[in-house]
């Protein structure tokens, strides 16, 4: 039995070092690159620097199912526009009922800059040779911003839906041969007059270049970008913006990291010296815990990680400390009757796991609420509190547990080790395990 115990000791002890070493520096096999944890978590824009604006929709007396449905429909044009800059990790929410909050992180960019870029529609008007408007940017089904083979310019490539390439069929079949150019205006300003000297399109495509001045890639991005989202279904006034700049969220992740492992660390001695081998189990168990929520962070890309983010991760910890204060009291107590340390880890736990739960689950709610009607950092705080005590839990019950029984399997019996009270469990322990 010791023997099993002993090799069941290593065999975890090499996967869990050997999931730390790999999860901390990253890996590569052949093709497939695995990098560090801590570089894939996604930060939030008050650690990794960016900006954040709200805005006020215009009710303009809609009735208010319309009026919802105008805002969802906004929310979605601006997500679209926010992924096909690139910004996958900005976040648009609904804030109270009528406003938009829109958080951009961007340690590169100027958060502003992106925010006049996607608040602002491209009109896009195509007329005939007689310059007339006959294609407008409701007819166009796609844009995209590519480079021409030749010279690589960068471009936009217009797809139109069938009305649209109907129409542009036949004004470039009417201006085939005569010289005089189609015009393609964007906002009131003609940005190109292409002559048709190679025959009528008929494919449904277009390119619009900069003419003689040039796009460069970010303008023809952004312009495919604009052309294709439209107008938004809703008039939007920005009532707040704020910059944050990359420096001072590096500052406060550097300083809340240093906090945090201070405190752990404080708390690590306090167990070790207070609560003797149960205390050390402990802090092997924060320590899986630790790593699992980074492994967590790393692998829900869609959970950012903030300032109130970590004090959420933080009080995580202390709900896993207290789960573990809690079975060693009953662990102690059941010791203390004259129990052997098996029936007595047994019945511990039998009776601190519906405290534990019950403490667990209210705070779980309250984090879930947090989640679902908070707004920016409030909500990664809710987040993030909600996978810090789920985690928490499976330390404490399943990880403690685990590391409590292999103790006692390998025959570790000297009641000092386990308890400082002087009772019947001395006498408990010279009878059995």
């Amino acid at each position: 039995m010791r023997k099993r115990s002993i090799i069941w000791l290593v065999v975890i002890v090499l996967i869990f070092s050997v999931a730390v070493y790999f999860g901390m520096t990253g890996f590569q096999v052949g093709i497939y690159k695995m990098d560090p944890l801590y570089q894939q978590v996604s930060l939030g824009l008050d650690l990794t620097g960016g900006g954040y604006a709200v805005y006020q929709a215009d009710r303009d007396d809609l009735a208010e199912d319309e009026f919802q449905s105008k805002l969802d429909t906004t929310i979605g044009v601006l997500r679209d526009r926010l992924d096909d800059k690139g910004y996958t990790e900005a976040t648009v929410v609904i804030q109270g009922s009528d406003r938009v909050r829109v958080e951009i992180p961007s340690k590169d960019e100027d958060a502003n800059a992106v925010f006049a870029a996607i608040f602002t529609p491209a009109v896009l008007e195509i007329k005939d040779i007689s310059g007339n408007t006959k294609i407008t940017g409701g007819m166009v089904e796609s844009a995209t911003a590519m480079y021409l083979s030749e010279g690589n310019e960068p471009v936009v490539q217009l797809k139109f839906n069938a009305e649209g390439a109907e129409i542009f069929g036949e004004i470039t079949a009417e201006a085939y041969g005569t010289g005089d150019p189609l015009d393609i205006v964007i906002d009131g300003m003609t940005i190109s007059s292409p002559v048709v000297e190679e025959g009528p399109i008929y494919g449904g495509t277009a390119i619009i270049s900069g003419g003689s001045s040039y796009f460069d890639a970010e303008e023809a991005q952004n312009l495919a970008v604009q052309i294709q989202s439209g107008a938004l279904p809703l008039e939007l006034k920005e009532i707040e913006n704020r910059t944050i700049s990359a420096s001072l969220g590096e500052d406060a992740l550097n300083q809340s990291l240093i906090a945090g492992l201070v405190g752990i660390g404080l708390l690590f001695i306090f167990m070790i010296v207070y609560y003797r081998l149960p205390g050390v189990m402990a802090v092997i168990t924060l320590c899986v815990y630790s790593f699992l929520i980074l492994f967590l962070l790393a692998a829900i890309p869609s959970i950012q990680l903030t300032l109130p983010g970590i004090a959420g991760i933080i009080l995580g910890v202390g709900m896993a400390v207290d789960a573990n204060v809690i079975i060693f009291e009953r662990f102690k107590e059941e010791l203390a009757t004259g129990k052997t340390l098996r029936a007595s880890l047994n019945s511990g736990f039998s009776k601190a796991l519906r405290t534990i739960v019950d403490s667990n689950i209210t705070t779980i709610i309250a984090a879930i609420v947090i989640a679902v009607y908070g707004v920016g950092t409030v909500m990664g705080f809710g987040y993030t509190l909600i996978i810090s005590i789920l985690t928490s839990m499976f330390t404490a019950l399943v990880i403690t547990r685990a590391l409590m029984k292999l103790a006692i399997a390998l025959n570790i019996k000297n009641i000092k080790l386990y308890t400082i009270r002087k009772s019947a469990a001395e006498t408990a322990v010279k009878g059995g395990e």
